[in-house]
């Protein structure tokens, strides 16, 4: 990623192999996050520089990560030699079925457009905060404090985030409900980034309608 040698497709490559072992936000939703924080543009030539603002933010946010699930790992040994064998609840924010797993509670593994707008080292710290029993003021992942979003189920209704679609209340059948992302979007085109210009901003004109200027921290 940080070798300037390399051709500009193999380190954005690269990236990608970075994000699979380290995802916040899941896969499709960290690197739509990146490519605004960073500003990466449509043309990676047009900055290349991009590609290192991207992986900094997200070693910065990994390193705060690994510290945590040390001295988690550390607790649990002590935990079983004492006895206590059950797992704590609430479990730790990372542990689901890897990166991209289907927490019912992140809206953005089903609709990468709607993740939280936090840098990706404040979203570690929140969540290692929730996790040490600190008491959050807001949405548990980033911290919004507005009115708050219904969603239908088709025979309820699922309350949301209006910051980034966190589930604040489930459907009161309480069986988890696959979401239908707010706009369509293909996958093809977000990694090639059709929604960012050549200057790193947000393509107001892809896809027609939405507000990118939502998701830019």
């Amino acid at each position: 990623m940080h070798d300037g040698r390399l051709p500009l497709l193999r380190r954005h490559s690269a990236l990608r192999i970075c994000i699979t072992h380290f995802a916040p936000y899941g896969f499709r939703a960290t690197y739509h996050h990146l490519t605004l924080s960073a500003a990466i543009p449509r043309r990676l030539e047009a900055d290349p520089d991009a590609l290192v603002r991207a992986v900094e933010e997200l070693h910065e946010a990994r390193v705060l990560w690994l510290a945590r699930a040390e001295e988690y790992t550390a607790q649990r040994r002590a935990e079983k030699r004492a006895g206590r064998r059950a797992a704590p609840d609430p479990r730790p924010w990372w542990v689901w079925r890897g990166w991209d797993g289907q927490d019912p509670d992140r809206f953005w593994y089903y609709d990468p457009f709607r993740h939280p707008s936090l840098r990706l080292s404040e979203y570690v710290r929140r969540q290692n905060a929730l996790l040490d029993g600190v008491e959050l003021p807001g949405c548990p992942a980033c911290g919004d404090g507005g009115p708050r979003v219904l969603s239908s189920t088709g025979h309820g209704w699922i309350e949301l985030c209006g910051g980034c679609a966190w589930v604040l209340a489930p459907c009161p059948c309480g069986r988890r409900h696959r979401v239908v992302p707010q706009i369509p979007f293909s996958w093809n085109e977000i990694w090639q980034r059709a929604h960012m210009n050549d200057d790193g901003t947000p393509n107001p004109r892809w896809p027609d309608g939405y507000e990118w200027h939502r998701h830019v921290p």
